[in-house]
């Protein structure tokens, strides 16, 4: 049922008072105590009940918090759909009240979904429940970064020490404004030793960074976290991405010399669509152009990985500059994907995996759920059993018009 089908506004007293005592005791309550404080807080908003499902690590499934249920499948459920679209919809529950499906997002950061009762739906009804939506994303993911209970809720089995210490480094799986976006996704989620991705922005620029450290033991893991402090260390004291590789160089030479790495350190800039990267050793990036992958557009000659120039060479790196449309793709991605091999024994290659890229791209969806089906289609082809880590970093330039990250509840314009 469309959203726009709504009944007779009627009047909500209390409603927004109580919206603001939920904002200031969301603040102190535990993870365990939020289910409750949510639900005593909607019926002043003219609601029934609320229930919160936050997405797993692979975005496969939606747990409720605090309420025992079955999660639900983020690919086949109506739940799912609203996470997949951030759309919202409403449809009648099966005890004749209304049932509201919201998504979940801090920013452009899909967290989970909102199922929200209703006896009926009206106007404002429907706008508490959104705001309700707004409220509680900045707040769960305040929480989940020290809290034990957001994280089991997003894990179905225990994670190794490699990959819980890499995962310790790693920002928002999704991060962007209206100018541009960065996501990226990681398998295997449990085990995984050498790849890591970063992103972060500023005013004018949209900086990315792919990773793979040799091995897949904890000492890959340690070698990923040294690129990445080195990385990040540069990057903010103003570093130019020269002056950043070089550090991170250093680095590994001096407290890991035994160890290498490659990767990709980009930078883009959101009000010309210049694109500046530095390829260390790793596979070129792919450009995608109107749902097509332009062949070698982005290759250029290869460089030393992290770790060895210092021993090796004194060039200084090279870093390559290319221009990008409106609407571009760019895909960063580690040798963990294109070296697997199916059932039959074949390499999957770069040849299908361009071919996935496309039919992802031709479905028109936001670039995170492009890069979440693309993931699963590799790993599901594996039966879930990677040989070696998959990462993928997914930027996309949208200058001026809104069309990468629209707001929850809102169609997407493309």
């Amino acid at each position: 049922m469309s959203t726009d089908s709504l009944s007779e506004p009627q009047p909500l007293p209390g409603a927004d008072g109580s919206l603001e005592a939920l904002q200031e005791q969301a603040q102190h309550a535990t993870p365990t105590d939020l289910h409750d404080l949510v639900n005593r807080h909607a019926t002043a908003c003219g609601l029934q009940r609320v229930v919160i499902h936050l997405v797993d690590i692979q975005q496969r499934r939606l747990a409720s918090l605090g309420e025992g249920r079955p999660p639900l499948s983020v690919d086949t459920s109506t739940a799912g759909w609203t996470y997949r679209t951030m759309t919202s919809r409403v449809e009648e529950a099966g005890d004749g009240s209304m049932l509201i499906w919201l998504p979940l997002v801090d920013g452009v950061e899909r967290l989970g979904v909102l199922e929200v009762h209703s006896a009926v739906v009206d106007a404002p009804r429907m706008q508490r429940a959104r705001a309700l939506a707004s409220l509680l994303a900045p707040v769960i993911t305040s929480k989940r970064a020290y809290s034990d209970t957001f994280v089991r809720q997003s894990r179905t089995r225990p994670m190794e020490v490699p990959a819980e210490m890499v995962r310790a480094f790693l920002p928002p799986r999704t991060i962007g404004n209206d100018q541009g976006v960065s996501t990226a996704v990681l398998e295997p989620a449990y085990e995984m030793g050498g790849d890591a991705f970063d992103h972060a922005m500023t005013r004018s620029t949209l900086h990315t960074s792919i990773v793979d450290s040799m091995g897949h033991d904890l000492a890959a893991g340690l070698a990923t976290a040294v690129v990445m402090a080195s990385c990040r260390s540069g990057r903010r004291a103003g570093a130019d991405l020269r002056e950043t590789v070089a550090t991170i160089d250093k680095s590994l030479s001096r407290w890991l010399p035994d160890r290498f790495a490659t990767g990709i350190f980009a930078q883009l800039d959101l009000a010309s669509g210049r694109l500046r990267w530095i390829n260390c050793g790793h596979p070129p990036p792919l450009l995608i152009r109107r749902d097509t992958v332009l062949a070698g557009a982005l290759e250029r000659p290869g460089q030393l990985p992290m770790g060895l120039p210092s021993s090796l060479s004194d060039e200084p790196r090279t870093v390559h500059e290319a221009g990008l449309e409106p609407g571009d793709r760019v895909l960063m991605y580690t040798d963990g994907v294109t070296d697997v091999r199916g059932a039959d024994g074949e390499v999957f290659g770069l040849e299908r995996f361009t071919d996935s890229i496309i039919r992802a791209s031709a479905a028109g969806e936001l670039a995170f759920e492009t890069l979440r089906r693309l993931i699963h289609f590799i790993v599901d082809d594996q039966d879930n059993e990677l040989r070696d880590d998959a990462t993928l970093l997914l930027l996309e330039w949208r200058p001026g018009d809104g069309g990468s990250v629209t707001a929850p509840g809102r169609p997407p314009s493309y």
